[in-house]
């Protein structure tokens, strides 16, 4: 039996009175939740990019709806309340909508719209996916489209936003449909339920919508990217913008304050931030390099052997991977020396070399490493850099001179 589907011509109705018709098992992903069949809904079930309604049904809370290919939809419930047992077909039950999240989908939903007719009338780009999500939601275009035409499209969208147009529902047969030039050629048959913003789109669509454009607020495009041969393109509507524009006007001053800038001067003082680090790094690549020399003649002055090789194994402080690869190439320039050094940093980067004149394959200790502390790497015989490493760095080097001994 099929649900009588309310939201279908009635978006904005908060509450309203049904029977169950069944009670149900549910999906495994709601093991130990209830599911009722109901002989009508205004509960919207996830469908066409737009995800499900919530609230209550009863004192039971609503935590999923499905629509099922027989027509019907599936309320799964929360846990059972001592009214869940009472719940047999025929008797009566009181639905109430989460209103805040409802509201908000239908000004994701038909911002959606009015963006998708926007880009389609200006630029001929077709919108050939959709997806509303918790926090944005995202077209999907057929094309690349560059940043001045999406541009022009959100502006040509808010426009329609701002000049408040109708936005109406009405239902027409394929014959009927086809007449009306709908921005998007329909996916089934039969008949079809309309979305029509007054002289700018109508659409096929069983999602739910604001009465008029002007409750959308705005349309704001956050960001875009290249999408399988074509763009994707991320947007909000309403409240959502509102959100996006504090949260962006939270960072910029924290940015501000920390770089001691105005908004103006932001991008600015980031790019002198930027360099400053840059040439900074290349500073410490310089010194560690000449640091290296000495560094690496005291620690192969210290090296242990270990049957026929010197082997210099050290955890030391205040080298990154860069330093650490420059000592150890240092010391396996000398002959008969293999040299393991990590950092005392956690999780530890790490280098193994070998001098040309020995057999010891670095790589090969490198992947022992790892398997037994963890992290990743490789290299080839005579050097070998990983990172991510745990534990402590005396375990980490007694174990390379336990594989020394063994190879």
């Amino acid at each position: 039996m099929s649900t009588d589907r309310i939201y279908y011509t009635e978006p904005y109705a908060i509450a309203f009175d049904a029977t169950v018709i069944g009670v149900e098992p549910v999906p495994a992903d709601h093991a130990g939740r209830t599911g009722l069949l109901l002989d009508r809904t205004a509960f919207y079930p996830t469908s066409g990019g737009q995800p499900f309604d919530v609230g209550q049904l009863g004192d039971a809370r609503v935590v999923d709806v499905i629509d099922r290919d027989d027509g019907s939809i599936l309320h799964v419930v929360g846990e059972p309340d001592s009214t869940l047992a009472a719940w047999r077909p025929g008797s009566s039950i009181r639905g109430t909508i989460d209103w805040t999240r409802r509201f908000d989908h239908m000004q994701q939903h038909t911002g959606q719209h009015v963006l998708s007719a926007a880009f389609d009338r200006l630029l001929q780009v077709r919108t050939v996916s959709f997806h509303l999500g918790s926090t944005s939601s995202t077209i999907d275009l057929h094309r690349e489209v560059t940043a001045s035409e999406i541009a022009r499209a959100e502006s040509e969208a808010n426009r329609v936003v701002w000049e408040d147009r109708p936005v109406s529902i009405r239902f027409a047969d394929a014959d009927e449909a086809a007449r009306l030039r709908l921005r998007k050629e329909p996916t089934r048959g039969g008949v079809l339920r309309l979305i029509e913003i007054d002289d700018f789109d109508v659409s096929a669509c069983g999602g739910t919508h604001v009465a008029r454009t002007g409750a959308i607020g705005i349309v704001a495009v956050l960001s875009s990217e290249r999408f399988r041969g074509g763009t994707r393109v991320e947007f909000v509507c309403g409240g959502r913008a509102l959100t996006s524009l504090r949260a962006l006007r939270e960072a910029v001053a924290a940015g501000c304050k920390l770089l001691s800038a105005t908004g103006d001067e932001l991008p600015v003082a980031i790019d002198r931030l930027q360099q400053d680090a840059r040439e900074t790094r290349k500073q410490t690549k310089d010194l560690q390099l000449r640091l290296a020399d000495y560094e690496s003649a005291a620690l192969a002055d210290r090296a242990e052997p270990i049957g026929a090789v010197n082997a210099v194994l050290a955890a030391l402080d205040g080298y990154d991977a860069n330093g650490l690869k420059a000592l150890a190439q240092s010391i396996a320039a000398r002959p008969g020396h293999v040299a393991v050094l990590i950092s005392t940093t956690m999780p530890s980067p790490i280098v193994v070399a070998r001098s040309a004149d020995l057999r010891v394959d670095s790589g090969a200790m490198l992947r022992h490493l790892t398997a037994t502390f963890g992290g990743k790497g490789g290299g080839r015989p005579e050097l070998a850099q990983g990172g991510g490493l745990q534990g402590d760095a005396a375990a980490i080097l007694d174990e390379a001179g336990r594989y020394d001994r063994s190879g």
